[in-house]
């Protein structure tokens, strides 16, 4: 009867300790995916950006010779 008791106990405290783990495992997955999503975004928006100025620029640019070709 003892062991059973100090058995329940101990299973008592893994269950505790596997939800703290699951609470921890949970942030770091959001951190993980947060950041994810931040380094998409600042490599994505700036080459969206080059996409769209670099015509911009030749045209600008090569239209500045026009009158010397």
């Amino acid at each position: 009867m003892e062991n059973e008791n100090q058995i329940l106990e101990i299973l008592k405290e893994n269950q505790k300790i596997i939800k703290q783990t699951y609470v921890s495992v949970e942030k770091t997955r959001k951190y993980f995916l947060y950041t994810a999503i931040a380094t998409v975004l600042m490599f994505v928006l700036p080459l969206i950006g080059l996409i769209i100025i670099i015509p911009m620029f030749l045209d600008s640019y090569l239209g500045s010779f026009e009158g010397l070709i």
